[in-house]
């Protein structure tokens, strides 16, 4: 897997498993999701960053939809796979730190997601609109990229994402995540 996201050098990649664990980046990947891969809520999870991180609305603009999509996301998985332990912890405490959480938790929603619009604010290179194409990968092992929605606005800012990188080359295989 590591070679792949390696190869992909044109577009933000990584890796997350069903429980939205970021388990690897690309140098793009780790550069775009470093609030998410840098946040106090660890291990590098988006929902944990999402519903734990103050930081979290101002990196995703639209982050109700976003926030909402994730605990969908989460609930399917959860159908899915009911005797995950690490996933039943990831909804105790988020269950019991998020409000949020908790009032969309019981509203029972579901969603399988591959693709959509992202919207960012990201901290170095400002408003970004992408594109995520999942891929169906293992249950547990899920790529993702993400690509410019289309105005060259968005490759100037990739451009500048890839030169402004402030993760390191060693984090890009993020520490403190299980796949298992």
């Amino acid at each position: 897997m590591r070679r792949i996201l390696d190869s992909m050098t044109a577009t933000p990649a990584y890796v997350r498993n069903a429980r939205l664990d970021i388990l690897a980046a690309n140098r793009l990947g780790a550069a775009l999701m470093s609030p998410v891969i840098t946040s106090p809520a660890q291990p590098a999870n988006n929902a944990r960053f999402l519903f734990l991180d103050p930081a979290a609305p101002e990196f995703y603009t639209d982050w109700e939809r976003q926030a909402q999509d994730v605990v969908a996301m989460l609930r399917t998985e959860a159908g899915r796979s009911p005797h995950d332990k690490a996933l039943s912890n990831l909804i105790g405490e988020l269950s019991t730190r998020s409000e949020n959480f908790r009032t969309w938790w019981a509203a029972h929603n579901v969603r399988f997601h591959r693709t959509g619009v992202k919207r960012f604010h990201h901290p170095a290179v400002g408003d970004l609109t992408r594109l995520e194409r999942g891929s169906p990968g293992t249950p547990n092992d899920r790529p993702s990229r993400r690509q410019p929605a289309g105005d060259c606005l968005e490759s100037r800012q990739q451009r500048q994402l890839s030169q402004g990188s402030r993760v390191s080359h060693e984090s890009r295989h993020i520490q403190g995540t299980r796949s298992g």
